[in-house]
């Protein structure tokens, strides 16, 4: 028998004892910290941030251990020289390592699936903790970046595992509506939203420079107090120089999709950094061509007879009524609009795809698969409209890959972003390295 870093992170681990006879044991869930603290610890072993989770670290491989050595006495030097040696058998096996030698480190909350993860790592960063609440998301995290993210962050409990000395605060928050009832919209009155808990964390720890995101209705939700309210617990409460927040739109980026979404930038008043200017597009243009599969994809993605009958129905109700609602299928030489969690997310960005050759369906349908040869766009096709690279796992259900690429960032339009946090943190002399 042997334990490797893959059987720690499985939910389940099946060993063979001695005597041939095969044990399957259900492993510790999540939302007790200690998985979560031991892949943590795993990433932050050499950056003095891994006292933050050695504790839970050594207790969650302990209790591997005696579940499957259950006649063996595991002693804690037992169990820490076997998480050394976990250490050496993870950075063999993790798709997107940690950055080896970084030039500054970041913390990723409301990590979803990793984007701004992605983004910072290509830059140089080292991210020292993760939060991230749905569960088929921490699966997706997990596989490519061999970390499970902590779990709920309104609780006190996870957000005692943050560490100290981190340079660049990332948050994808949801847009929530504050009461501001006769009172000044300051810290107090954003309790009981999420933002709350990040402005909490900023207070708390005092990072360098603050990365915000959030959906381009931010900028006009609840006539323009939430915004309003963001700004100034960042600039007053917090005192943080914030300049006005900007709407980044993917497509100017790489990426074939219209994406708008609002970014907000922050930096600490002590570093006296009193401008900023976000990125300019870049000149690469990308059209829906360049993401598509080059090889025939399964017929699952292609329509029905019935649900395209049923969309054409749908649209030209909407058309009568002089609506503009209903499917859209985008051209190879276009521009894919913005891929959302649910709703007609799918069905607006449908296309043309001739390739098929095996029209027997595979899924339960109502009707034939149609024979014009329209689609929806796949899940890998999505995480590439995001800039996912090819090679980051998708190890979900298509239902959920969806949902997942919806909700995440644009990787280009992030990183690009934050190539200019790091740029005037540097040019400060705060301590973060030159990018590389």
């Amino acid at each position: 028998m042997r334990l490797n870093y893959l059987d720690t992170m499985k939910e389940k681990i099946k060993i063979e004892n001695i005597d041939g006879k095969l044990f399957e044991i259900k492993l510790v869930e999540p939302d007790n910290y200690k998985p979560a603290s031991f892949t943590h610890y795993l990433h932050n072993n050499k950056n003095g941030i891994s006292k933050f989770y050695k504790k839970d670290a050594l207790a969650h491989v302990k209790e591997i251990l005696e579940k499957q050595y259950p006649l063996e006495k595991i002693t804690n030097k037992f169990a820490e020289e076997a998480l050394q040696y976990l250490i050496f058998d993870f950075k063999k096996t993790v798709p997107f390592p940690a950055t080896e030698n970084p030039s500054f480190k970041f913390i990723d909350l409301f990590a979803g699936i990793g984007g701004f993860r992605l983004a910072f790592q290509n830059l140089g960063g080292k991210c020292v903790f993760t939060s991230e609440w749905d569960k088929y998301s921490k699966q997706t995290y997990k596989a490519n970046f061999g970390e499970i993210p902590f779990g709920d962050i309104t609780k006190d409990k996870t957000k005692s595992y943050i560490p100290d000395d981190f340079d660049v605060l990332c948050a994808g928050f949801p847009c929530q509506a504050f009461s501001i009832a006769g009172r000044r919209g300051g810290f107090e009155d954003t309790r009981g939203t999420l933002f709350f808990d990040v402005a909490e964390i900023i207070k708390k720890k005092q990072p360098e420079a603050i990365f915000l995101e959030n959906v381009k209705g931010l900028r006009n939700h609840d006539k323009g107090k939430t915004l309003a309210i963001i700004l100034n617990v960042l600039r007053e409460d917090l005192n943080y120089y914030v300049p006005e927040p900007k709407i980044m739109n993917a497509k100017e980026f790489g990426v074939p999709q219209n994406r708008e979404r609002i970014f907000i930038v922050g930096f600490r008043k002590d570093l006296g950094i009193k401008e900023f200017q976000y990125p300019e597009p870049t000149d690469k243009s990308a059209i829906l061509e360049d993401i598509l599969e080059e090889q025939e994809v399964s017929v699952k993605y292609y329509l029905s007879t019935t649900y395209l009958q049923t969309l054409k129905n749908h649209r030209a109700r909407h058309e009568s009524k002089g609506n503009g609602f209903g499917y859209e299928i985008i051209p190879q030489d276009g521009i894919a609009n913005a891929v959302v969690c649910g709703g007609m997310g799918r069905e607006r960005n449908l296309i043309f795809d001739d390739k098929l050759t095996n029209f027997n369906p595979i899924t339960k349908i109502s009707g034939k698969v149609n024979r014009e040869g329209i689609r929806k766009m796949t899940p890998r096709e999505w995480a590439r409209l995001q800039g996912f690279p090819d090679d980051f796992k998708i190890v979900v259900s298509d239902a959920q890959a969806y949902k997942q690429f919806g909700n995440s960032v644009a990787v280009p339009a992030i990183q690009a972003t934050a190539e200019k946090i790091i740029e005037h943190l540097y040019n400060t002399h705060s301590g973060i390295q030159p990018l590389r």
